[in-house]
């Protein structure tokens, strides 16, 4: 049993007291006694697609929905991260990041001000250096946390007050395109490109929320690999006992920010996301297929090579607004380790009770795919052991 298991189970007797009849609680069951046996890529846990949205506020999606189709994509609104925690069971995260290195790029909202809406000014904390976390510059940009770093102490509160959780996965999307939605009406901010040396600032932001021990970094994962591929190909990831308690942040771009984040680190040398990078590619250790449909061979394949897959469970709002769960059901036994939704809940505005889970509602499951036999769901996650 892992030291932090034994610290937590001393603390939580601390805490409980005595026993009714007057005996000493038992301090020595083991609460994940396959720990040491089960790895990280050994489960399954449902995700939340872009974590941090709130649907535009309606005189703005309003107008936006007379003049684009675009904004049908936008429906939808997640609560706070530690509520997905908690409540949701949701163990992985997606943040969409813009570069403001200066500050206050995001302060001020074109399509609001042409509206005359009082949320064409954002809040002070944009004036800020920093990464700033939205959808869409000047339209879609309501979040429940506007920062990166905001968002950030959020999990590390959640996942300090948690310390047996399984793995949290926060999948990092770096957004510099220029979008041609309604440009006939109003001139969008221009995104400040992903460099080299903003990425090493991304990178040095995450580290500030969270320590060495908090993290899973490639480094850990590849040990005395030469590469990251061959590590997770043959040995494997980490335990979950060397695992709980701990986030692992991936970059979901597979363009130019990719290349850069890659350049001098070939295998992910000293950084703390894993890049989209699949079989073949040094750097190889999680790849992302939103498809399981057309892709759940593939992602099978992946999973029983030693990757870990995100995939998505429904897009664009599609799935939900029909009530189709066959992509939902794809997603679940593709063996992809995670699998994300924009519908950890049902949405009442849709008419349907359309929504994603783990089956059996737990937060984590064994692997449908490559866990072991004897793996039971409470070896993964026992709700017992959270606050």
């Amino acid at each position: 049993m892992t030291i932090v298991l034994v610290l937590a189970l001393l603390l939580a007797a601390c805490s409980d007291g005595n026993s009714a009849d007057g005996d000493t609680p038992d301090t020595t069951i083991d609460p994940y006694p396959l720990d040491d046996e089960l790895r990280l890529n050994d489960i399954q846990v449902l995700g939340s697609h872009n974590s941090y949205h709130v649907q535009p506020e309606d005189e703005l999606f309003d107008v936006m929905a007379a003049v684009t189709s675009i904004a049908t994509v936008l429906e939808y609104t997640h609560v706070p991260l530690d509520e997905q925690l908690s409540e949701q069971g949701i163990r992985q995260m997606e943040i969409d990041v813009y570069a403001d290195p200066e500050g206050g790029l995001y302060h001020q909202r074109a399509a609001p001000e042409l509206l005359g809406l009082d949320s064409a000014t954002g809040p002070e904390e944009l004036l800020e250096p920093g990464f700033k976390v939205l959808h869409y510059q000047d339209l879609d940009f309501l979040s429940t946390c506007l920062t990166l770093v905001e968002c950030l102490r959020t999990v590390k509160q959640w996942s300090d007050a948690n310390p047996l959780h399984v793995p949290i996965m926060i999948t990092i999307e770096p957004k510099d395109d220029v979008i041609d939605i309604i440009e006939q009406f109003v001139d969008l901010t221009e995104p400040v490109e992903f460099t080299a040396a903003l990425l090493d600032d991304l990178d040095a932001e995450i580290r500030s929320v969270f320590d060495e021990q908090d993290l899973i970094t490639p480094d850990d994962v590849r040990g005395e690999f030469p590469t990251l591929e061959e590590a997770v190909t043959t040995e494997g990831w980490p335990t979950l006992g060397e695992s709980r308690g701990k986030v692992l942040f991936t970059m979901t771009d597979t363009g130019e920010a990719k290349e850069a984040y890659l350049d001098g680190h070939p295998t992910l040398e000293g950084r703390v996301m894993f890049t989209d990078s699949g079989p073949g590619e040094p750097a190889g250790a999680f790849v992302r297929v939103d498809d399981p449909l057309g892709d759940g061979e593939r992602i099978t394949e992946l999973v029983e090579q030693g990757f870990l897959v995100l995939t998505r469970t429904d897009a664009d709002t599609a799935e939900a607004r029909a009530d189709d769960t066959t992509r939902r059901e794809a997603a679940l036994s593709s063996g992809a380790q995670f699998v994300s939704t924009d519908y950890p809940v049902p949405d009442d505005d849709l008419g349907n009770d359309y929504f994603v889970e783990i089956p059996g509602g737990v937060p984590a499951r064994c692997n449908p795919l490559i866990a072991p036999p004897d793996c039971e769901p409470d070896d993964i996650e026992n709700p017992e052991y959270l606050r």
